[in-house]
């Protein structure tokens, strides 16, 4: 069984309770709801529409393979915008108010794969809660042959992961629509992070099939029959897609976690990490090029991360509102509040760290410690 994880607030800081009363009093002052507002509801219609037209274009207008294959390349920016924009924030309860209105909302994720039970389990709870600590945090443990925590095991074989962490970057809404939500379904059994009765995880596992079947319905059986393609004619564009999602997907949470300057704690003996849990995620979450108007608009808020991890149940068309609230709450109690200037500089930044990440000597770490 893991170590309990605590957070010790040594210096009794009340920043986090500070931040908090500050950042409620902005809603209260403007009148406005926390949650989505008019922007976030023509958000959500481009992305989805960015996702499902190309598809029924496909499938309606008989374009040729080429045309075909570009139509799923915007599938795949439309994917990962689905899940930047509307399901991220539906599961952290973002999205509205009313529970139900964020369970439909959150039925985005289901169309295009995922599971929302398993998301949630990965990242409301592991990743939220335990940012950037191996072993907790799902987001950074070893994947095969990545090592993205200088606190994961380290081979020799890393050393060329600057070189190939893109293929498996590409790769990662493949392998999560295929077989990760039933390995994670088994794994969050054994490791406790499900605690329903046996009538409730077969229901959830009856959940996963039927969106699989749904999904994997339109997506290959759909074109398959209507349009007479052969199997491996949809799998190039399912693949491709899949590339595109993939690598906007991963980048954009990496750009947040695995950069310079953020860092990567390890507890004590007895589990302690001497840190409030708000001072543990801004030390943890880097944001990055907060002016670009299209980046914010695209990727849903994660370049304001650091706001996200503080304030996850806030829908995320908030954060640029909220920004100067949490910079000047920081600098007042001394707190890091770490920024990449341009998604440039921040993508520079994580190639680094992938590289140092590559090598079995991690001072560098201690020097990105000492800095942040």
């Amino acid at each position: 069984m893991k170590q309990k994880i605590r957070f010790v607030n040594k210096d009794k800081t009340k920043f986090f309770e500070t931040l908090k009363q500050r950042v409620d009093q902005y809603f209260v002052d403007n009148h406005i709801s926390p949650h989505a507002n008019s922007t976030m509801v023509i958000k959500s219609i481009v992305m989805l529409a960015m996702y499902f037209v190309p598809y029924v274009l496909i499938v309606t207008q008989h374009y040729s393979l080429f045309g075909m294959w570009i139509c799923t390349l915007v599938m795949g920016l439309g994917l990962a915008g689905v899940g930047m924009c509307i399901m991220h924030d539906a599961n952290h309860g973002a999205y509205s108010s009313k529970p139900f209105a964020n369970r439909m909302m959150a039925l985005s994720l289901s169309l295009v794969g995922g599971d929302n039970n398993n998301w949630k389990t990965q990242h409301n709870f592991l990743h939220h809660t335990y940012t950037n600590i191996t072993g907790y945090d799902k987001d950074i443990d070893d994947k095969v042959i990545m090592r993205f925590s200088p606190n994961g095991k380290y081979h020799r074989i890393q050393k060329f992961q600057i070189i190939y962490v893109f293929f498996f970057y590409s790769i990662m809404t493949l392998y999560w629509t295929t077989i990760k939500d039933f390995i994670q379904y088994f794994q969050f059994i054994k490791e406790g992070h499900t605690r329903a009765n046996t009538s409730s995880k077969i229901k959830a596992m009856a959940t996963i099939l039927f969106w699989k079947i749904i999904f994997f319905a339109y997506a290959f059986a759909v074109p398959i029959m209507y349009l007479h393609l052969s199997f491996g004619q949809v799998f190039v564009g399912y693949l491709s897609l899949h590339i595109v999602a993939g690598i906007v997907l991963s980048v954009v949470f990496q750009l947040a976690h695995v950069v310079e300057n953020t860092i990567f704690p390890k507890p004590d003996d007895k589990g302690n990490i001497e840190n409030e849990w708000a001072i543990h995620q801004l030390q943890t979450t880097a944001d990055f090029a907060r002016h670009n108007p299209v980046i914010t608009f695209y990727v849903g808020g994660l370049n304001f991360q650091a706001i996200h991890h503080l304030f996850p149940n806030i829908c995320h068309v908030h954060y640029p509102n909220i920004r100067p609230i949490v910079e000047q709450t920081a600098k007042e109690f001394g707190v890091p509040y770490l920024y990449n200037q341009t998604f440039w500089k921040a993508f520079a930044s994580h190639l680094r760290v992938i590289s140092e990440l590559g090598k079995k000597d991690t001072s560098f770490f201690k020097i990105a410690k000492s800095i942040g």
